[in-house]
């Protein structure tokens, strides 16, 4: 069993591909004022930075990322709710952790809260158990979307999320600046706000 962190990377928007989603959706927005003449270098920021002020939100969605995840099933059961997003996500029916591509064994991301031995040592345990238990059943001959029933909710996954920059904005809300929503999204979805706002603060100031 290997255990890992979660983590996010950002395949696309990337470089100056940030600069030509923002006049992109400049040169959208304009259209309802029709002043694409006024359209020159290093005005889609502030165009885009009114919009905003203004809640003229429509013209943001003009703008997209494409976002790929390492986090757990339960975390992509919180993701898969906005339902504005295109995903794309690793199978336990077709994936077959019991190959050596997987070095027959599973791979869990630790849920936050595990702050003392007995907490750690319980789970740890309930994890080799569920990986003993899968092999067990792949072992004897069950498909691996038969065998998946008794993986963990905690499995590590691979999804990618695909949205424009309004939903996005949507989602940090709620699952990021929101200290209501479970720990382990907002651990994931933290850093890829922060990231988010230092590339682009017209949009993703919040």
């Amino acid at each position: 069993m290997r255990i890992e962190k979660q983590r996010h990377e950002v395949l696309y928007p990337k470089g100056t591909e940030w600069q030509r989603e923002t006049e992109l959706i400049e040169l959208a927005g304009r259209t309802a004022y029709r002043s694409e003449d006024s359209i020159e270098p290093g005005s889609a920021q502030e165009f885009i930075r009114r919009m905003v002020k203004n809640s003229h939100l429509a013209v943001i969605e003009f703008g997209s990322m494409t976002v790929r995840f390492v986090t757990d099933r339960g975390i992509t059961h919180e993701l898969v709710r906005h339902r504005l997003c295109s995903f794309i996500q690793e199978s336990t029916r077709y994936c077959n952790y019991g190959k050596d591509k997987f070095e027959r064994q599973i791979t869990v991301i630790q849920p936050s809260g595990l702050d003392d031995d007995m907490k750690y040592q319980i789970w740890e345990s309930a994890m080799h158990t569920a990986e003993q238990k899968y092999l067990q059943m792949l072992d004897g001959g069950c498909t691996p979307q038969q065998a998946r029933s008794v993986l963990p909710t905690c499995l590590k996954t691979v999804i990618v999320v695909k949205a424009n920059f309004r939903e996005w904005r949507h989602i940090f809300e709620l699952r990021a600046i929101n200290k209501a929503a479970h720990p382990d999204i907002r651990a994931l979805l933290i850093p890829l706000y922060n990231e988010c706002r230092g590339l682009l603060p017209e949009v993703f100031d919040i």
